[in-house]
């Protein structure tokens, strides 16, 4: 198995509008030590857009990876050599997304049937970068969902030299199920994962796909290198400290009231550079799960006060004294 620069033991998944440099801060707060992923952005997004927009961060996030979208090797090398000069970790391809717009670009999860492009990509950006290039992919998609064609895709790509993959156990069904379905309806076929350990025990392997609890990761880490979570993480975030405590047994001491307060001022310093104060509080309403106070915590966060037009960080204080009031 490779050496890696970083414990690659438990990651956060990268989730479209979820995942953003808010989310990554606050999540990053709550452990230091989880793996952070970027939302997807497409290498032509890099190409022709607000590169700050795209791909600022703060330094506190890191270690952090930059998940790209697109199937054009040449594109992807140099979005790839792009991500690297702003100082993320790792560059990952998305061959897993089934939504419709990714699949008119003929990439994400459609890649997948495709594994001799995805190796000529993962080789391209390979020769641009002095950091890992990964893969993040579903186990197969559509009626190509045999285990033998997910060993086909793994070996192919593995031959350029990649030697992480990260895969979410259910195929992608890329006509008739919307991306939401597509992350319930599938069935989860762990056994498919182990197995690709099991024959490339040389690659780092990370599960992905409907973990919610540090006792399914422990049992998961039975038989892979490292498990990513996704919704769990994020309408939950103080599982990331049960996960900092139990997992990588690094407990912080901190409260869920700790971290908050330690939001304030990022939040002002977003509200300074001219942003909303509502970018950085929708990533905060699950933190108290079961508490009392919990229901008008996210009310004071989603309305109110927040959308008003001076709104700063005492909105924040102000809702945190509902909990266990």
């Amino acid at each position: 198995m490779p050496a890696l620069p970083f414990n690659r033991k438990v990651s956060v998944a990268p989730m479209m509008d979820w995942t953003d440099r808010h989310c990554r801060y606050f999540h990053r707060l709550i452990s230091p030590d989880i793996f952070l992923y970027t939302e997807m952005v497409t290498s032509p997004a890099i190409i022709h857009g607000d590169r700050e927009k795209l791909l600022g961060f703060s330094e506190k996030e890191k270690p952090l990876a930059l998940q790209l979208g697109g199937s054009n090797a040449d594109e992807l090398a140099r979005c790839a050599g792009v991500g690297a000069e702003w100082g993320y970790d790792e560059i990952n391809l998305n061959c897993g997304c089934p939504s419709d717009r990714v699949q008119s670009g003929s990439f994400g999860a459609c890649l997948m049937a495709e594994p001799q492009t995805v190796a000529k990509c993962i080789a391209a950006m390979q020769r641009e970068v002095n950091i890992p290039v990964t893969v993040k992919s579903r186990i197969g998609i559509d009626d190509f969902d045999n285990y033998d064609f997910l060993k086909k895709f793994v070996e192919t790509v593995a031959a350029t030299g990649c030697n992480i993959f990260i895969i979410h156990a259910r195929k992608a069904i890329l006509k008739g199920l919307s991306p939401r379905e597509n992350r319930e309806v599938p069935p989860l076929i762990y056994d498919y994962v182990y197995r690709i350990k099991q024959e490339f025990p040389q690659l780092h392997i990370t599960l992905n796909g409907g973990v919610k609890t540090v006792d399914e990761i422990q049992t998961h880490l039975k038989h892979v290198d490292g498990v990513m979570i996704g919704r769990a993480a994020y309408q939950n975030p103080w599982l990331l400290d049960e996960i900092q405590t139990e997992i990588f047994q690094k407990p912080t001491g901190q409260t869920p009231q700790q971290v908050v307060e330690a939001m304030l001022a990022y939040a002002d310093a977003h509200l300074v550079r001219g942003g909303k104060l509502s970018n950085v509080t929708r990533h905060m309403l699950g933190m108290f799960p079961g508490q009392r106070g919990a229901r008008l915590w996210r009310q004071a966060l989603t309305a109110g006060e927040v959308l008003e037009p001076g709104a700063n960080s005492t909105v924040i204080s102000k809702a945190l004294r509902f909990i266990n009031a």
